[in-house]
């Protein structure tokens, strides 16, 4: 069984630099690692010093890696949906949908979408290939936005199944009532209703994301010692409560920087800690990365893959 790690936090904490490390530490010990950039602002290439695309390139034994090409995923998701509508709705040729994507393509949560699909192509793809996934993802904001949407999808989804057996229910009742209705060509029940079906696809597609996010995910939060960075942590440690996902470490990256003791604060400090001096030197080469010091993070990642793994998984649909 795979498992996959994602590394959270405030834009310029260090999350690509961190998370690089942690997937060349466990190359380096002999799992085959992918690491997975879904960042729209590419770092991760410069990082591992090789140049990247979005599909997986090896970097050294046991590591690839890649960084997501979101405007594919974006067309792609759109090209799905606007398959999906034409099939459904082939009849109502007045529909006008090519103008109707027109304007989706610039509407909030596209690119959400788009990126959460993308995890789920990478997990149940090419996670397989791999023992471990590390995801090196965008600032806060997105990330808790793609974090949310299996379960907020999951209660629309759940209720537009409810209101298309509604449908159904009324075209047999008034297919049984005037036999000759137009309305019999389209009374089938739900079990071989096109929309109904795709619904449960879809139902089952976020619900293993949740399940993925929730239970089969090491996630850490970087955060740097000032104000800023810990105040979006706490934000990030609260959304994901609410959203019944455990944050599995807290990484103080660039220590020394300043003086602020962020261990004052009670609701980070409950969290297994892994501290990173600031290099003054910076990063330049993979073994400056090795330098960083990640097999503590690392260790603690694999006894709780063990503890995943002894759990069980959610296969992919």
């Amino acid at each position: 069984m795979h498992s996959t790690a994602f590394f959270l936090g405030k834009g310029g904490v260090g999350k690509t630099t961190l998370s690089s490390a942690f997937a060349l530490t466990l190359a380096r010990h002999g799992a085959k690692v992918l690491v997975a950039s879904l960042d729209p602002a590419h770092n991760l290439g410069d990082a591992l010093g090789v140049k990247l695309s979005g599909n997986a390139t090896n970097v050294e034994p046991n590591l690839d890696a890649l960084e997501v090409d979101l405007g594919y995923w974006v067309d792609k998701y759109l090209e799905d949906s606007r398959r999906q509508l034409k099939a459904n709705y082939a009849y109502n040729v007045t529909l006008n949908l090519d103008s109707f994507f027109d304007i989706l393509k610039y509407s909030p949560g596209t690119e959400e979408y788009a990126v959460l699909w993308a995890i789920e192509d990478i997990h149940c793809r090419l996670g397989p290939l791999y023992d471990v996934v590390v995801f090196d993802t965008p600032p806060t904001a997105l990330s808790l936005r793609f974090l949310s949407l299996p379960t907020i999808s999951g209660l629309w989804v759940k209720e537009l199944g409810k209101l298309r057996e509604k449908i159904l229910t009324k075209r047999q009742t008034i297919t049984r009532l005037n036999p000759d209705s137009p309305v019999a060509a389209s009374c089938v029940d739900k079990d071989d209703d096109k929309v109904y079906g795709q619904l449960k696809g879809i139902k089952a597609r976020l619900q293993a994301l949740e399940h993925l996010f929730a239970c089969e995910s090491f996630i850490s939060v970087i955060i740097n010692p000032d104000k800023l960075s810990v105040d979006e942590a706490l934000r990030i440690q609260e959304e994901l409560t609410k959203l019944h996902v455990p944050l599995s470490a807290v990484c103080i990256n660039k220590q020394g920087v300043s003086d602020m003791d962020w261990s004052q604060n009670p609701s980070l400090a409950r969290y297994p800690q892994f501290i990173y001096d600031f290099s003054r030197g910076g990063i330049s080469t993979r073994e400056d990365l090795l330098g960083i010091g990640a097999d503590a993070l690392a260790e603690r990642f694999r006894e709780a893959s063990r503890d995943t793994n002894v759990k069980g998984k959610k296969p992919c649909n």
